[in-house]
């Protein structure tokens, strides 16, 4: 059974794969300090909990904070007896290429997303990824990552808003009924929200333009829904798009070592 790890800056997912389906998946915040150990009473009293008794015997990670990646291949060396697949190390093949300037350091989860997005779509494709940054991937006609875009994340940008300006407080996102508000926390709302509308549709309209062909637009992340429902700036919605890249090359490696 494959024990999937997505690690990104804000929270770390946890999957198991049986091989057709997810049969489980759990959320933690990210944190670089947590031991093996307790990486292990968490899962194991989790999958307690549903009554999910499996054998995990294969991991793979994808990890964008380099710290928590020593503790997550103890994990898996001391309870699971296996060593784990890690997205971005040499031993772990891409079933796509990378074409990037020469020495160029491609986080995991853009790769991963890459990879996910060509398994389901094909190529010639923008992946949106609406996390703690807010990325854009761009995949080629064969399926190779080529680039993209990096901008702050939304909450990032409302962190920065609370944090650098003493009277504007902390909100969260949501859509404004109307673009003009007409009080502090409905501008703040309407500022972010209608600024990222207009930045995704900008970014790829513009990519589009650059690229010289049409192109799909896949979205993912933990905000994608709230702007899925807006203007139609997506093509389509993965929820799982990360995950489920991890699974396609765990199966590429296994067909391939």
């Amino acid at each position: 059974m494959l024990l999937a790890i997505d690690c990104g800056n804000t929270n770390t997912v946890f999957s198991i794969w049986d091989g057709e389906q997810f049969i489980a998946t759990w959320r933690t915040s990210t944190e670089w300090q947590r031991t093996a150990d307790q990486y292990y009473v968490w899962l194991s009293t989790l999958m307690e909990f549903q009554k999910i008794d499996v054998e995990i015997d294969e991991v793979i990670v994808s990890s964008t904070v380099p710290r928590v990646v020593f503790n997550l291949r103890v994990l898996s060396d001391r309870y699971f007896n296996c060593r784990p697949l890690v997205v971005g190390k040499s031993d772990c093949l891409l079933p796509v290429d990378v074409r990037v300037d020469a020495g160029t350091a491609v986080g995991p989860d853009r790769l991963v997303n890459t990879v996910a997005g060509f398994d389901l779509y094909g190529g010639s494709l923008i992946v949106v990824d609406f996390g703690t940054a807010t990325t854009f991937d761009v995949v080629a006609e064969d399926g190779a990552y080529v680039g993209g875009v990096i901008s702050p994340g939304v909450n990032l940008s409302l962190e920065a808003l609370h944090n650098a300006a003493a009277a504007l407080p902390h909100v969260d996102i949501s859509k404004p009924q109307l673009v003009v508000g007409t009080n502090t926390v409905a501008c703040m709302q309407s500022g972010v929200f209608w600024g990222y509308i207009g930045l995704v549709r900008e970014i790829c309209d513009r990519i589009k333009v650059e690229r010289g062909v049409d192109m799909k637009v896949i979205s993912t992340g933990g905000l994608a829904p709230l702007f899925q429902q807006s203007h139609a700036l997506f093509d389509e919605f993965e929820d799982d798009l990360t995950m489920h890249g991890l699974t396609v090359i765990h199966a590429y490696n296994k067909d391939n070592t």
